[in-house]
């Protein structure tokens, strides 16, 4: 599959890859990771600029009206140059539920500050001991008068040491594992018995331990349907699998072209290692594996986009073998350029520390098997 881009899609595309290839090189994005704060405000505001946060958004809240084809469009060329702001987070998850469930209330207030740079969310729904179940809620949410009061605990939560605020899953009825009864809450990052405890990520993001004590927020924060949580959270998965499936491809597609490179001008016996039979044919098989990953990222985009049926059992199949293929193309580039692919002075490792990231996000290759067996 080879997804023909419009004239919009062409331009949103090859504005990021101008942008990014001037002001977001390797070394750029190495001084970014390691700052205080880990993430650019510069850059962030220059992709409100150019539009890119409000691209998948409906015309309406000032986006493009492109919907996952331009998530699929900027999450490929992040993938590329690893940039870690926080766009997955804000506007793919965040902004993805909000246009989604969102009230015209909720939408006029949140969209237009997500588009415009504004604001930074984050999606609280992991807990520890759930792994990829979305059902499985121990944080609870009491009504009392016109308000919520949420008390729990929330599992590495990306992006919440940047956020403004946050989306968080919480049991407003039933059992911890009852797909009935998990609500959505809007809840603002600087509220009163909100604890987060920071860490970075292996891939050179920042995330965070939640826990909430008795935090309460308005009734008007609850986002969608009460109890309808968990069927809103599988939506967003799914939207969620497409993004980080492009961001593989693009990842995957940069390690191709340095082991390609450095097969040409790295000499052993003195002839250059692409030379060797069998590292060509590992070579290709890279090749092989990422047309395919391309292929499944394209069908499963377009499919999100058209609403069909069916999204849930492709996205699954997309992530097992997006997740496979990455996989296999950072082991394959780490082993060619030798114990110097995992040094912290070279790209390869970085890639692969992110596309391993990639992997458990959302659920790994291994789950989303099981899910794609199981799925109808």
């Amino acid at each position: 599959m080879d997804i023909q881009f419009t004239e919009e899609q062409e331009l949103l595309r090859n504005s990021v890859q101008r942008l990014l290839k001037d002001e977001y090189d390797f070394d750029a994005r190495r001084r970014i990771v390691v700052s205080e704060d880990g993430w650019s405000r510069t850059h962030w505001k220059k992709f409100a600029d150019m539009g890119l946060l409000a691209a998948p958004f409906a015309e309406e809240f000032g986006g493009f009206g492109e919907g996952a084809l331009a998530t699929m469009i900027v999450m490929q060329e992040f993938g590329r140059r690893l940039v870690v702001e926080p766009f997955f987070e804000t506007v793919v998850l965040a902004g993805g539920l909000i246009e989604a469930e969102g009230t015209d209330a909720q939408r006029r207030e949140h969209l237009t500050g997500i588009a415009a740079g504004e604001s930074i969310w984050a999606l609280a729904w992991a807990e520890p001991g759930a792994r990829y179940d979305l059902n499985n809620v121990s944080t609870t949410a009491r009504r009392s008068g016109d308000h919520y009061i949420l008390s729990g605990a929330k599992a590495a939560v990306i992006g919440a040491p940047w956020a403004d605020r946050l989306i968080v899953s919480a049991r407003t009825s039933g059992d911890r594992r009852d797909r009935q009864g998990v609500s959505l809450f809007i809840v603002d990052r600087q509220s009163a018995g909100l604890h987060l405890q920071s860490f970075k990520t292996i891939d050179g993001r920042r995330a965070a331990e939640i826990t909430m004590k008795d935090v309460q927020v308005p009734a008007a924060a609850l986002l969608g349907g009460e109890g309808e949580g968990a069927a809103i959270l599988e939506a967003c998965r799914d939207r969620a699998i497409g993004a980080l499936c492009a961001e593989a491809v693009g990842a995957m597609s940069e390690l191709n072209s340095a082991t390609l490179d450095y097969a040409k001008t790295r000499k052993q016996f003195g002839v250059a290692l692409g030379t060797f039979q069998v590292l060509q044919h590992r070579m290709v098989d890279m090749f092989i594996a990422h047309q395919e990953a391309v292929s499944l990222t394209q069908h499963l985009t377009l499919t999100l986009a058209s609403k069909d049926s069916g999204t849930t059992k492709l996205a699954s199949g997309a992530k097992t073998k997006v997740g496979y293929a990455a996989r296999f193309i950072g082991e394959q580039a780490i082993q060619l350029h030798g114990g110097m692919g995992m040094s912290d002075e070279l790209v390869v490792g970085h890639y692969f520390k992110r596309i391993g990231a990639i992997d458990i996000q959302f659920g790994d290759s291994a789950f989303h098997l099981m899910r794609f067996a199981h799925t109808n």
